[in-house]
């Protein structure tokens, strides 16, 4: 079950491989997220010493927050993964010239899951490409649904 998602990365990058992976959070992260607070539009993935991180995860605290946590709202939040899976990613995006993206936010089995994909950068023309075939698409089905009527 998907808890938010980011579309702005099938804008920007050709996904080629998703992969799942959990997420280190504290309680009140988790309850924020439950609560839908947090948007991974402006989120990206690095590699720091054989790790996988991620960046820029805005999780809005709630109100009720205890009083003793010092929530950091986009604090650095460390991404679990198989060692094979991470030593696969790391050889990619170091000599391939891929990146690494924030895709879906979703639970799994009651845990909270980020589907990250491996992806290359479109070029202006391409996100041009796509806007047209998209548009075209969309023509399509409006006269096949006004033919049908």
């Amino acid at each position: 079950m998907s808890i938010t998602a980011n579309k702005k990365a099938f804008h920007e990058y050709f996904v080629e491989e998703k992969y799942e992976a959990g997420i280190a959070l504290q309680g009140w992260e988790v309850k924020a997220i439950r609560a839908g607070r947090m948007n991974i539009k402006e989120a990206y993935v690095i590699i720091r010493n054989g790790e996988i991180f991620l960046i820029g995860m805005h999780i809005t605290p709630l109100p009720t927050a205890s009083t003793h946590v010092n929530p950091d709202p986009t604090r650095t939040r460390k991404l679990l993964l198989h060692d094979q899976e991470i030593m696969k990613l790391i050889g990619k995006v170091e000599r391939a010239g891929y990146t690494l993206v924030p895709l879906d936010l979703h639970y799994t089995r009651g845990r909270i899951k980020l589907e990250v994909g491996l992806a290359k950068g479109k070029k202006q023309h391409d996100k041009r490409s796509d806007e047209q075939e998209k548009d075209a698409k969309r023509e399509a089905q409006r006269a096949m649904k006004d033919r049908l009527h």
